[in-house]
């Protein structure tokens, strides 16, 4: 019996994380009007939701991008979120040795 306290608890001490993880972080959903203006906003900031791009991602957030802009949230400047040095360059041989190039299925 005492096993089964315990299974229960410890189910329910993960079970509330899920739970509130779902939950949003405004205290009030968003409205139909709210969604629509937000739509009427990317279309006059030049997004057309009737195309099929392949760069859907891309063009979205530009649009949103350009609506935040004129709206005054700002953003991220560019180059400001970078951080860390640049990649050190490994140095190649410009031609390789017999001793590189083996057959695909070397071994076999």
């Amino acid at each position: 019996m005492k096993s089964l306290v315990y299974a229960m608890v410890a189910a329910s001490a993960l079970a509330v994380p899920l739970a509130s993880f779902a939950q949003s972080t405004s205290d009030s959903p968003v409205t139909r009007a709210q969604v629509r203006q937000d739509l009427i906003n990317v279309e006059q900031a030049g997004y057309n939701p009737a195309a099929k791009s392949p760069y859907y991602p891309d063009d979205i957030q530009a649009a949103e991008r350009r609506v935040n802009e004129q709206q005054g949230y700002g953003g991220v400047a560019a180059g400001t979120s970078q951080s860390g040095a640049p990649a050190p360059v490994q140095m190649q041989r410009a031609v390789p040795s017999d001793s590189d190039t083996q057959p695909l299925y070397f071994g076999r």
